[in-house]
């Protein structure tokens, strides 16, 4: 009997895969257990808890942040669904950049130090599906090859790194609570293993999946039917343990802060905020909210600062405002980290029916008591013959953003943080305060990364030009990057010693358009507008 055809036989038909026993996952394979060569080390003695807010469908970062110091721009490519100047609400510390009319609940916080904002997050070659996109954010890997991309999700690795041997050596004394939990009834790449999801689904903790192992009963004398058994034993049996917990917990607690109605993203950090409090040590959580898809009808005709993205803006910045102050009230806020991100951003130019299409990269929020307050990295260069193609360009790898999470919150060191995240990438300045003991990075990131030297001559070029950039030293990378947001040319990858260099660029076999080039000088990023003539 074959694998598929046993789960076939022996599957309660009200069992749904692979949202298996209420939402423990798995990935079925040869694998008995977490074969994890790379193991480098016992469990992080930490009770810092990640919260990931997923805005599925892919949110408009231009009208959620926008570019004050671009406006005219900004104004031009979007006309009917850009947000009026004067109603943009307006940051402490900077008059670059705003928040929508509809976030004044996270300006207060951004205000009061808790935000952080981070510039037009990507990668080198955006997929506009929002399927595979969203794949390419929960694994961290952008490889297009089935044969060879990741099936685990970047938190999945974490965990297994954390927490060698789950679930067959867990509960433990040191980790007794769920590796992490979904706010969802169905699981996510982001927390899949090698072998099983390192993570439940729950969506009402006081009335959890309650069942006997309806595995118990099978016979184990068909050698072919042994692994899966065993396998759906162990995932019913660590489903029921997890459940009595996660419902014991909830039950011990109880919200501090009001929540408001009729929002779904603070119905689900409410349930976060009590398995906090209820004592679970449960270091990742995550929660969803849909609708971001804003194709048509993203504003009201007759006020862009009304309609269906100005309702997601508002309980976005309410639900996080109040799960903030539930933490604050509870005595919990130094312990909790927040982070949204969406599978991409929208394109530059709107569309005639009042909404946005899909595009690549956007700004991602974090928050808590420890995000490095401030706008990290500069507002998109618009071109101002601004073309339908025409996408915003990444400044920071998303995996930088997932590095900083893991190195400076989680207190991963190498070399695991390069194996959880598949290659190196460099972390950001996000968090303060030395929670993992590393010494705070300078708040001056973005006045850093504009001394850098990054021009081409002549401007416009045809067949050749020389591009010059300075470094600070270490590795220093120059990408050139199409109107689509994609790397079509890395023109220099390596360790420099620090000063000012030029690239000679000849017959580069480019079409004409708008290309802009991005330079990476470790955490230092920076980005130019550069066009090519016929």
């Amino acid at each position: 009997m074959n694998r598929r055809k046993f789960l076939k036989k022996s599957v309660p038909a009200t069992v749904a895969m692979p949202a298996l026993l209420n939402g423990f996952s798995f990935m079925a394979s040869g694998q008995e257990n977490n074969a994890l060569a790379w193991l480098m080390g016992q469990t992080t003695d930490t009770d810092h808890v990640l919260v990931l807010i997923q805005l599925s469908g892919g949110n408009d970062g231009l009208n959620m942040i926008v570019p004050l110091d671009m406006y005219a721009n900004y104004y031009n490519a979007r006309t009917n669904v850009a947000i009026p100047q004067s109603q943009v609400l307006r940051l402490n510390g900077t008059d670059k950049t705003g928040f929508h009319p509809a976030m004044t609940a996270l300006q207060n916080m951004y205000n009061d130090g808790k935000v952080a904002v981070v510039q037009s997050v990507g990668y080198a070659n955006p997929n506009f599906s929002h399927f595979r996109a969203t794949d390419i954010w929960s694994s961290g890997d952008t490889r297009e090859d089935r044969r060879v991309r990741a099936k685990t999700g970047w938190v999945g690795r974490y965990l297994e790194n954390e927490f060698p041997g789950y679930p067959d050596a867990y509960p433990s004394t040191n980790m007794p609570d769920p590796l992490s939990i979904q706010i969802s009834s169905i699981p996510t790449l982001t927390v899949q293993g090698k072998v099983y999801s390192m993570g439940l689904s729950v969506t009402n903790p006081e009335d959890i999946y309650k069942f006997v192992n309806p595995f118990s009963d099978y016979p184990l004398d068909l050698p072919p039917a042994n692994k899966e058994l065993k396998f759906l034993r162990v995932v019913s049996e660590k489903t029921k343990i997890y459940s009595d917990l996660i419902r014991a917990a909830y039950q011990r607690a109880s919200t501090m802060a009001t929540y408001p109605g009729n929002n779904s993203l603070a119905d689900q950090l409410k349930i976060v905020a009590r398995l906090i409090k209820g004592g679970l040590k449960t270091r990742v959580y995550t929660v969803s909210v849909g609708g971001f898809d804003t194709h048509k009808k993203q504003v009201n005709p007759s006020d862009t600062t009304t309609g269906m993205h100005a309702n997601l803006m508002k309980n976005l910045s309410e639900g996080i405002t109040a799960f903030q102050k539930d933490l604050e009230l509870m005595g919990l806020e130094d312990r909790v980290l927040g982070m949204t991100f969406s599978e991409f951003g929208r394109r530059i130019k709107s569309n005639a029916s009042l909404g946005t299409d899909h595009g690549a990269a956007a700004p991602l929020l974090m928050f808590g008591d420890h995000v490095k307050k401030g706008i990290l990295g500069n507002s998109p260069d618009i071109p101002a013959d601004i073309q339908v193609v025409n996408n915003i360009p990444f400044q920071y790898d998303y995996r930088s953003v997932y590095a900083s999470v893991l190195e400076q919150w989680f207190c991963v060191k190498q070399p695991a943080l390069d194996q959880i995240l598949l290659q190196n990438y460099q972390s950001l300045p996000l968090i303060k305060g030395g929670p993992c003991g590393l010494p705070d990075t300078p708040d001056d990131n973005n006045n850093a990364a504009d001394k850098l030297m990054l021009k081409m001559w002549p401007s416009p070029y045809t067949v050749s030009a020389t591009i010059q950039f300075s470094t600070n030293g270490g590795h220093t990378m120059i990408q050139q990057i199409d109107a689509l947001g994609r790397v079509v040319k890395v023109l220099a990858s390596a360790e420099y010693a620090a000063g000012t260099y030029n690239v000679d660029i000849y017959n580069d076999g480019l079409a004409s358009g708008v290309y802009f080039l991005r330079l990476q000088n470790k955490a230092l990023q920076k980005v130019i507008t550069v066009v090519k003539m016929p």
